[in-house]
């Protein structure tokens, strides 16, 4: 099937309140414009240097999510147009995407990454970390961020009652931390492999690449 047809197809499966981001790292431009012209806006790529010149190729309503590590000294040239960073692991980022925003007169919307798998590789904020940073945000530390919510990565794994106990953790500091800063609204869980059990445990944002665009 083509790329627009696997996109529809995924999609027909997806609760109304789950937004889609359709992964198209490492994929060319002209696979995101046929996803686009099915009526696709959200795209997710890892690296700033191939979303850069997506970004400056393609149509300018496509709303770009950075979901990969992102470094400091990289912030600066996805600044003026990211719709979303899902990938904020530490207080050190936040304040460079607050520093880069304020330059560009822009808010930039995030996702702080949150450490649940049982997996060294894996980046993120510890509970007892992002209740901290949480604390500092609600100060008015970072006057270039609007912290929308969660992301998580469950651990790579066959256990599903594992990958399970992983995403409903995460809900829960989800819905504890959501009390005290309203504009936390979205709980991003869930890839290929787990994104039906991460929509049961409360996820209302996915990440699909395969799915969509085939393999690499």
């Amino acid at each position: 099937m083509s790329v627009s047809e696997n996109l529809l197809k995924f999609k027909a499966q997806l609760p109304d309140h789950v937004t889609l981001i359709a992964v198209s790292k490492t994929h060319p431009s002209a696979a995101v414009q046929e996803a686009y012209n099915s009526g696709h806006l959200d795209f997710g790529e890892n690296r700033v240097q191939e979303l850069v010149p997506k970004q400056e190729e393609l149509p300018n309503d496509i709303c770009w999510h950075l979901i990969g590590h992102l470094q400091t000294n990289k912030v600066k040239y996805i600044a003026p147009f990211v719709h979303m960073i899902h990938s904020v692991d530490s207080e050190k980022l936040l304040l460079e995407i607050s520093k880069q925003a304020v330059k560009c007169n822009r808010v930039i919307t995030v996702l702080l990454q949150i450490f649940i798998a049982q997996e060294e590789t894996k980046f993120g904020f510890s509970e007892e970390e992002v209740r901290a940073t949480i604390q500092k945000y609600n100060s008015g530390l970072f006057p270039g961020v609007e912290i929308r919510g969660f992301m998580g990565m469950a651990t790579n794994t066959e256990n599903h009652d594992q990958v399970r106990a992983e995403f409903r953790k995460l809900r829960v500091l989800f819905t504890e931390i959501s009390v005290v800063i309203p504009s936390m609204k979205t709980l991003s869980m869930g890839m290929s492999s787990d994104w039906k059990i991460a929509i049961e445990e409360g996820s209302n944002m996915i990440r699909i690449g395969t799915a969509i665009f085939g393999h690499r």
